[in-house]
């Protein structure tokens, strides 16, 4: 089941969840929690057998598109087709035209394989490549 937990961002098992997509730095971690207090940004969560095992956090960029702020799905139930779920809820919800994600190489497979166009930005960060995914829902139509 595919539910809002903005309201759930002090709940210790959502911010754990949240932290795998920031790579358990607390510091991004409380900026994250704070950019999803406020109204401009949305968090979901997938909830199966009463456990939110997965979350998606966005915001709208403009009328048609839809920025991937974080994706994480707990490590015991990756693999299991949670994450791309997610995307799909996200799509049916909100319908944009266009979906997009920055991501780096660790998670650039998971975009590729859900129909994401992926494109190198290069290094942005030392020793980091980053990647822009984008999704054209019109393309599935």
């Amino acid at each position: 089941m595919f539910i809002d937990i903005r309201s759930r961002l002090n709940e210790a098992d959502i911010q754990e969840l949240l932290g795998w997509s920031v790579f358990p730095d607390p510091e991004r971690l409380k900026q994250a929690i704070t950019l999803y207090a406020q109204d401009t940004h949305r968090l979901f969560g997938y909830e199966s057998e009463g456990e939110v095992v997965g979350l998606i956090g966005y915001h709208a960029v403009d009328g048609g598109t839809i920025e991937i702020d974080h994706i994480a799905v707990a490590p015991t139930e990756r693999y299991k087709g949670f994450g791309r779920g997610l995307i799909l809820e996200l799509l049916e919800l909100e319908k944009p035209d266009v979906l997009i994600a920055e991501t780096d190489e660790e998670a650039v497979d998971f975009y590729r394989s859900s129909r994401f166009t992926v494109e190198s930005l290069g290094e942005l960060y030392p020793g980091t490549e980053r990647f822009r995914c984008t999704y054209y829902a019109e393309d599935e139509e």
